[in-house]
């Protein structure tokens, strides 16, 4: 028996399914210019464009960056090897002569030509677009040490300056480390999925028009309003419409994320995507193409996508701060030394300002920590699909909760039992288990479970039958057993127990169980709140953030479960296209927000939220439209991003201190600054200096890997 002749999911009639049976259908009319001219919060979609990079053309295409980095990191380092082993400083540095072989001597030079003209495009042709957009950052302080690097090395190979100025060594090594940080970080940035192509993928690829008395294929493109379409069993509704004929029970899930199946029937309307899930419907198209839920949720996530601002990393923060202090301590350098020396000494101090201020450890910062991170994170469960979403995480005060199959299990679950004359509860769920067996409704289900679960033994059943709306008839110990809600009552000629009356009040869905005609007892059925939900709310309590929860189900039942959890603020009855303005809405406020949710109707407020946390479980749009993916559904595991922003955050800042550290150091240092007391720090110096800021940088980051992101162990942690 499939699940809506059941046909108990009619009686929920308290939530936000059964109610508003519109969801969705208007959004292509309220919701297109919903978020016009609304500034969006940093962190989704900020990696669209990033800050200083535009040398590699943003992040528009992150699998054809992963490739052509990963490719020239390689053949890079297969270069480097030999011009770094072959260069005359790079030799007095580690004290060994060059082998007597004839033109070893332009084996440095021509490979690094080649690794300078190749290898470092990316990074002169991000500083070009830096300079264009007068947006100095890491693009052009690279491209910039590079560059004087390449000139003073070949000027240095050809006799024209001092060879103490031959930088072939450090131009390789520092075009390796570049291509590798940047490798790193095209591959954390690499996106998996695209939340466009997951609405579309809810659309059946033909539909069934009815043309006369017989049906013709066609693709849902080519329906038009009044058209006539068969939906068959187990079929997708092709486009927003009315029922005309026929009743089925329709799986809604992946519009408004709530689990229970609706029973829709004539004059109802469906929504394009949503299925029928026991028999078949003949649906009066209403809406088509642009119109359509479907497509007006697709357009808010564009706009929410789109209004996203912009973030500007910390590292191309320093880089455009270190630029400045590179060229002015150059500078300053340069009026110096010409005063008090010769043009040739002038020269070698300016080269090696600019040269020491190349950013080794401070190309890898950032880069290293959101590997290491991403890394641990899927580990612990965790995926991580947009960094700036996970930086921002530190940062949110509010966590906005959607609650069917988020802070609820999202299935039917059965609570209270009350035996009517005496009746003994296990003896009522029993005898309901019993008559329930046959049925594949999610209620018949919950209710089967809760006896499997009490290990109460169920007797045999026999004569099943279901009526759709009303509930199941079964013989069991030779009496006839129905179950079922207000219209079997009715039927029975029978009044409700007066103790269920509280139970539809808290907006649970009330049950009844008759024998032979005599009502023996009630139960409530209800989706069960998760028992991880409590402890994550009191841990976010307790780290000083405020709890909201949104949901499409009516105030009782959103009161009672927000009640029952402690929850700050609720959002009830609110209909798919409206979840991204409570977003905004809170955002108004001044609140920084992490959204949390499953449903594709959940997918614009992911988008819209400061940071969008998708339940692993849901649907891939959701997923698509979040920039962090919990592979588990425990709501605790929302403390475990938390967790791992604070400790990303924190190696992040230590990293920049370190890689910014050395530049501000030395770079002085090199300028000369202590030449009056007789100390010019030599470039093998700063070379060494400059190898042990990046080692320093790469260890620090490793610490990121003990991180233990179970659930339970970051409610301990942050607690």
């Amino acid at each position: 028996m499939t699940q809506g002749a059941h046909g108990h999911g009619d009686h929920k009639g308290h939530a936000g399914t059964s109610n508003d049976h519109h969801a969705g259908h208007d959004v292509s009319r309220e919701g297109h210019g919903t978020h016009d001219g609304h500034e969006g919060p940093a962190g989704q979609g900020g990696h669209s464009e990033h800050g200083g990079h535009g040398g590699h053309g943003g992040h528009s295409g992150h699998g054809d960056h992963v490739a052509m980095f990963r490719r020239l990191f390689w053949i890079m380092l297969a270069l480097a090897v030999p011009t770094v082993l072959t260069s005359p400083m790079f030799a007095d540095l580690l004290g060994y002569d060059l082998p007597d072989v004839p033109g070893i001597g332009w084996v440095a030079p021509v490979l690094g030509t080649v690794m300078f003209v190749w290898g470092g495009k990316p990074f002169y042709t991000g500083a070009i677009e830096e300079i264009r957009t007068r947006k100095p950052g890491m693009m052009l302080l690279i491209g910039m040490a590079i560059t004087v690097a390449f000139v003073a090395s070949l000027a240095a190979s050809l006799g024209l300056i001092s060879h103490e100025l031959e930088f072939w060594w450090e131009l390789a090594l520092l075009v390796v480390i570049m291509l590798l940080g940047h490798w790193i970080e095209m591959r954390s940035l690499a996106q998996t999925s695209s939340a466009l192509d997951s609405l579309a993928a809810l659309l059946p690829d033909e539909a069934e028009r009815v043309e006369g008395g017989t049906t013709v294929t066609v693709a849902p493109s080519d329906l038009a309003v009044d058209d006539v379409v068969v939906v068959r069993p187990g079929g997708r509704v092709p486009a927003d419409g009315v029922v005309v004929q026929g009743a089925a029970a329709m799986d809604e899930s992946m519009i408004t994320g709530e689990s229970a199946a609706v029973r829709r029937s004539e004059g109802d309307q469906v929504v394009a995507g949503t299925v029928a899930t026991d028999s078949g419907l003949r649906v009066q198209v209403s809406a088509v193409g642009d119109n359509t839920a479907l497509a007006g949720i697709r357009r808010l996530v564009e706009q929410a996508q789109g209004s996203s601002s912009r973030a500007q990393r910390l590292a191309d923060k320093a880089a455009a701060w270190l630029f400045w202090y590179a060229l002015a301590a150059a500078i300053i350098a340069a009026i110096v030394w010409l005063l008090i020396s010769d043009p040739g000494t002038t020269l070698e101090r300016v080269i090696t300002v600019l040269v020491i201020a190349c950013p080794h450890a401070l190309g890898l910062a950032i880069p290293l920590v959101v590997s290491i991170t991403t890394e641990r994170a899927a580990r612990g469960g965790v995926l991580v699909k947009d960094r700036l979403a996970l930086e921002q995480m530190r940062a949110v005060d509010t966590v906005l909760f959607d609650k069917t199959g988020t802070l609820t299990r999202g299935e039917p679950a059965v609570g209270s039992l009350h035996g009517a004359g005496g009746m003994p509860t296990a003896e009522l769920l029993s005898l309901a288990a019993a008559a329930e067996a046959d049925s594949e409704h999610p209620l018949a289900r919950a209710i089967v479970r809760a006896a499997r679960d009490q290990d109460l033994e169920v007797p045999a059943a026999t004569d099943f039958s279901a009526s759709p709306a009303v509930g199941v008839t079964a013989t069991v110990n030779g009496s006839t057993v129905r179950v079922g809600g207000p219209y079997l009552l009715e039927e029975e000629g029978l009044s409700a127990l007066p103790e269920s009356e509280p139970w539809a009040a808290d907006g649970a869905t009330v049950l009844h169980v008759v024998r032979d005609g005599e009502l023996i007892g009630a139960l409530s059925v209800s989706d069960e709140v998760r028992p991880e939900s409590r402890q994550a709310v009191d841990a976010l309590h307790q780290l000083g953030l405020q709890v909201v929860m949104i949901t499409g189900d009516a105030e009782p039942v959103a009161h009672a479960v927000a009640a029952d959890l402690g929850i700050d603020e609720v959002f009830a009855g609110v209909r798919p296209e409206h979840k991204a303005d409570k977003v905004a809405e809170l955002q108004d406020r001044g609140r920084t927000v992490a959204m949390v949710g499953d449903g594709v109707n959940d997918a614009p407020a992911l988008a819209r939220a400061d940071v969008g946390i998708a339940i692993g479980a849901g649907t891939d749009v959701a997923i698509a439209s979040a920039g962090v993916i919990l592979a588990s559904d425990d709501p605790r595991s929302v403390l475990s991003i938390i967790q791992l922003s604070r400790a990303a955050y924190r190696k992040m800042t230590q990293n920049l201190w370190w890689a910014a550290g050395y530049n501000l150091i030395s770079v002085p240092l090199a300028a000369g600054v202590l030449a009056p007391v007789g100390f010019v720090m030599p470039m093998a110096v700063g070379a060494v200096l400059m190898s042990l800021s990046t080692v320093i940088v790469a260890l620090n980051a490793q610490t990121l890997r003990r991180l233990d992101l179970s659930p339970e162990a970051s409610v301990r942690e942050l607690t």
